[in-house]
């Protein structure tokens, strides 16, 4: 485990333009002004070692303990400030926002696309984000429920048969297939098939060391990247000549106009659409992970969700009609469930953004130049705002949250705007979950595992077997 950690650390600072590891001095206030407390470690690594050598909730709750809910530090060749309050974390977010840009390591940049909405600020993001909100709407997803019931059949089904299956993994294929539907529709099997191969790849070499050294899994992740544009290319070429005008995300994209009547670019489409894979599949492969674990670990509450969704079973003639779009949005026992767990598990434990000015905030100065992480997983692990928060208890969401204390999907301008997709893909599966299937967990039941996003210890391996009809 310590040499996956190093690795990734590795990777990591790797990932970040050299001059940055050489930056700290230069970065330091000029003026007089007070730093946030906290620790810069040691010389260029500063505590990168620290935080990926253990639990990242251990890190950042005893910096928090020891130096309050504003400190500094100095990780991935970056000095940062990190904020742990919701106020603050809505001064970043919303109410400021446009003094922090989003940031990224340029590794990861190359691979999704630099035109990927999440890499920029101003009227092309909010372009983009229109875009992508019209085709995520409501009233767009509800017409997917009946498509995404078959893909988490067909996967789940998949599962039945005795063996032992990685659950995370299990759910990641589930999550693309979902993707895929809402980006393209029902796409041909021969463009899915190689866009699954290469987007793989990709995913590989996401988190491996950025070289351009042939073989290693970020050189082919780079190769892949450029396949997975020729065949981009292909669907967007061909959708073109059928001058179809679907309300998918691809559609959107091809249609859309800025106010000077230009289209999009076929490189920018494919750099936002890898994007929205990306940001679809791991965070919500995680938390299905998470809420198969959950559930399991809370026998009471399993029953309870089996009773909510055995009666809408029974109302679909025991499976034999699907799904309804007004049943997915009454599932109160299930919605609970599914909240708290985004708590629980906070799949974002931070985001990353970069002070585009020297800014004050409650006396301390975040200098230009400098990272600035919201906390979101020691936001939902506050007392304060949670009454017993390391306590899996979908109860306490019959009352809402206060404001800027629950944040599983971000805040404000860069908020994802996937989220309602993501929880109907979550109550779908959970509903053929728990009506057809009993699983027994093999292995060790506890621990966590970084790669990024926290999963269960081994993806949580299971065995799954239908069950027999009372």
């Amino acid at each position: 485990m310590e040499g996956i950690l190093l690795c990734f650390f590795i990777f990591l600072l790797a990932a970040l333009p050299l001059c940055m590891l050489f930056a700290r001095d230069k970065t330091e206030p000029r003026k007089k002004a007070k730093l946030p407390p906290g620790s810069m470690g040691w010389p260029l690594i500063g505590e990168t070692l620290q935080l990926y050598s253990q639990d990242p909730n251990v890190f950042f709750t005893a910096k928090q303990k020891r130096y309050g809910e504003i400190f500094k530090t100095h990780i991935l060749g970056c000095p940062c400030v990190m904020l742990a309050s919701s106020e603050a974390a809505k001064f970043v977010l919303v109410t400021q926002a446009h003094l922090f840009k989003p940031t990224y390591p340029k590794s990861k940049e190359r691979l999704i696309g630099p035109s990927a909405i999440f890499f920029h600020q101003g009227d092309y993001h909010l372009r983009l984000r229109k875009i992508v909100q019209g085709s995520l709407s409501l009233e767009a997803i509800r017409e997917l429920v009946t498509d995404i019931e078959a893909a988490a059949v067909a996967a789940l089904d998949s599962w039945h048969g005795g063996h032992i299956i990685n659950t995370f993994q299990e759910m990641k294929k589930l999550s693309f297939e979902v993707g895929t539907l809402t980006i393209f529709g029902h796409l041909k099997d021969n463009y899915k098939g190689e866009l699954k191969k290469n987007y793989l790849i990709v995913d590989k070499g996401y988190n491996s060391f950025s070289t351009n050294i042939p073989g290693t899994p970020y050189k082919k992740a780079l190769q892949a990247r450029k396949r997975l544009n020729e065949i981009l290319s292909d669907i967007i070429r061909e959708r073109k000549e059928k001058r179809l005008h679907e309300k998918d995300l691809l559609g959107c994209l091809l249609n859309s106009k800025d106010e000077n009547g230009e289209v999009l670019s076929d490189d920018k489409i494919a750099d936002n659409i890898i994007g929205v894979l990306f940001a679809a599949q791991d965070t919500t492969a995680s938390v299905m992970t998470w809420i198969v674990k959950y559930l399991h670990d809370n026998p009471k509450l399993l029953e309870g969700v089996k009773a909510e969704q055995k009666a809408i079973r029974k109302l679909n003639e025991e499976g034999n009609q699907p799904l309804s779009w007004t049943q997915t949005r009454n599932m109160p026992v299930t919605y609970k469930v599914v909240l708290e767990s985004l708590r629980m598990a906070s799949i974002i434990s931070f985001t990353f953004r970069e002070a585009v000015a020297d800014v004050e905030y409650k006396g301390y100065l975040i200098p230009k130049g400098w990272k600035v992480l919201p906390l979101f997983r020691n936001i939902h692990h506050n007392p304060e705002y949670f009454t017993d928060p390391q306590k899996f208890d979908p109860s306490r969401f019959e009352v809402a949250p206060k404001p800027n204390t629950f944040m599983p999907f971000g805040s404000g301008v860069h908020s994802c705007p996937g989220n309602e997709l993501a929880k109907l893909e979550m109550l779908v599966m959970i509903h053929h979950l728990v009506t057809k299937f009993r699983w027994e967990v093999i292995g060790s039941q506890s621990g966590i595992q970084y790669g990024p996003f926290p999963i269960p210890y081994q993806g949580f391996p299971a065995r799954f077997s239908k069950e027999t009809k009372s």
